[in-house]
């Protein structure tokens, strides 16, 4: 689901169609027993009943299972809207999409209403008159969870009338008079009653915006250019913001901040491992990435994280761990490519890729697999993603590259602390080189080394398994004389044409 700069665009959406048995009128609903609850008391009764299965609350939510996901359930079981502060990349957005789940999968509405109204519970003039008229003929529509979100990015540029309404002026081009409500055109938020609003960056949205929020968020109802409305809307409001102390754009005017029942405040990772399953669920890896690639990666995002030189006030995001594996696993495929490293797949595992003529053909699947070294293009491709301290101005390329090597030495001893690595020092003792970079094959690599003793410990430390493909035990290798280089037993040059060559320490 993605955003659009309303929301999520109504005209993206398709509702999937209701199952055939559900009832079609309001007569029919009222004989199937079903009974009209509010949106809070349906998440309330959905969340105790997962509660009470065992069953996940929040799918794809990593590292707030004892944090914030705590504090997120209270305040549903409670009524409460509210707004989730955090920095970047805290997955804030994410968790509020998955406050969808909790919903009943259909819920019925009346057919045609545009706020989605309850037959039993209608809320709209035109609606209480229809259900009058019709009786238990009222005509009844289904409504799937997914289509009762709503999601609306503050800008500079909202106005009162994306989110709450305004005037029609067609309405009244058609002979209607101001006072009739049926002039009015509705907002975004009445647009998703009996469902879950969601506005993102909420300090962003001006002043003067923020205060037509104040009757939705209390007295549950709106006011369009001077119309008494009383249209109880049932919703759950939810708004995320950066902390106001680094976004300085605006801020959260002091009644609405009164009107949320829970502010709750998200974070990063408190653990490598927990950054290591986000890196693993999000990342859309085209090649193969090692596991201690990972977490060189991972050690790297938190390292740049906690660094005086990296304003604090701004957070180091989520995505920047991702991107990171992303690219190193692009630099890998782009290696393969270059290189023409065919793997020696079975046919029933052969990547499908369209030919020019748009057919599809079978391609072998190139034995792609990331090494250590493939995460210096990260340092200059993301270095956007980082805000420094003013006076590193300049040194934004260096100071990553630091503290990358960091991280590279720091998983080197993580993973192969106590291991005799001498027969990997023992490969430079006469003069010689061994030679890597981003365009070395796996198999050139390999060849260099030879039979190397302690190799396969190293292997099984890596988790490489008892048959490592070539591309698994060159990345093993470069990891290996990375690290010895790190811990000063080896020396290492880069050539003019972008190879590295480790050796003797001179």
């Amino acid at each position: 689901m993605r955003a659009s700069v309303g929301g999520v665009s109504e005209s993206s959406r398709v509702s999937p169609l209701p199952p055939a048995d559900l009832p079609t009128t309001l007569g029919a609903l009222r004989a199937a027993g079903h009974r009209y609850r509010t949106v809070k008391q349906e998440l309330r009764d959905n969340l105790q009943a997962r509660m009470r299965a065992g069953a996940p609350r929040f799918d794809g939510i990593v590292g707030y299972d004892d944090t914030v996901l705590p504090e997120v359930e209270r305040a549903l079981l409670a009524g409460h809207d509210m707004v989730l502060l955090g920095e970047r990349g805290q997955g804030k957005t994410r968790l509020i999409r998955s406050l969808v789940a909790l919903l009943d999968e259909w819920t019925p509405v009346i057919a045609g209403s545009v706020l989605n109204e309850h037959p039993l519970h209608p809320i709209t003039p035109t609606s209480r008159a229809l259900v009058a008229e019709t009786g238990d003929d009222l005509p009844v529509d289904w409504l799937h969870r997914s289509m009762r979100y709503g999601e609306k990015l503050a800008t500079p540029d909202t106005s009162v009338g994306d989110l709450i309404g305004d005037v029609d002026p067609i309405r009244l081009a058609q002979g209607r008079t101001l006072g009739d409500p049926e002039t009015i055109h509705f907002g975004l938020v009445p647009r998703t009653n009996r469902g879950i609003f969601a506005v993102n960056e909420l300090p962003d949205l001006a002043e003067r915006i923020q205060v037509a929020l104040l009757n939705v968020l209390e007295e549950r109802d709106i006011q369009v250019r001077g119309y008494q409305l009383r249209l109880p809307l049932d919703l759950l409001l939810v708004a995320s913001a950066n902390p106001e102390d680094y976004t300085n754009r605006g801020r959260i005017i002091t009644p609405l901040k009164d009107r949320f029942g829970a502010e709750i405040r998200t974070h990063y990772p408190t653990e490598l491992e927990l950054e290591l399953a986000l890196i693993r669920q999000e990342a859309d890896l085209v090649a193969e990435v090692p596991e201690h690639v990972l977490e060189v990666l991972a050690r790297f995002a938190r390292a740049v994280r906690e660094s005086p030189s990296v304003d604090p006030r701004s957070g180091v995001s989520a995505r920047f761990a991702i991107a990171a594996a992303e690219t190193v696993a692009a630099a890998a495929l782009r290696r393969a490519c270059l290189l023409g490293e065919d793997s020696s797949v079975e046919d029933d595992v052969l990547r499908r890729a369209p030919s020019s003529t748009g057919d599809v053909n079978k391609v072998p699947f190139l034995a792609a697999v990331a090494r250590v070294g493939d995460a210096v293009s990260v340092t200059s491709t993301l270095r956007g993603k980082v805000e420094f301290e003013s006076g590193e101005e300049g040194r934004e390329i260096e100071l990553l590259g630091h503290l990358l090597r960091t991280a590279v030495a720091e998983t080197f001893r993580a993973r192969l602390a106590g291991l005799d690595l001498s027969g990997f020092t023992a490969l430079v003792e006469e003069g010689q080189t061994i030679e890597t970079g981003e365009l070395v094959s796996a198999a050139e690599l390999l060849r260099q080394v030879g039979t190397v003793p302690g190799l396969a410990k190293v292997l099984d430390r890596l988790g490489a398994g008892d048959a490592p493909s070539t591309g698994q035990a060159a990345a093993a290798v470069e990891f290996v004389l990375e690290g010895l280089h790190l811990s000063r037993r080896l020396g290492k040059d880069v050539t003019d044409a972008g190879r590295t060559r480790y050796g003797g320490r001179t």
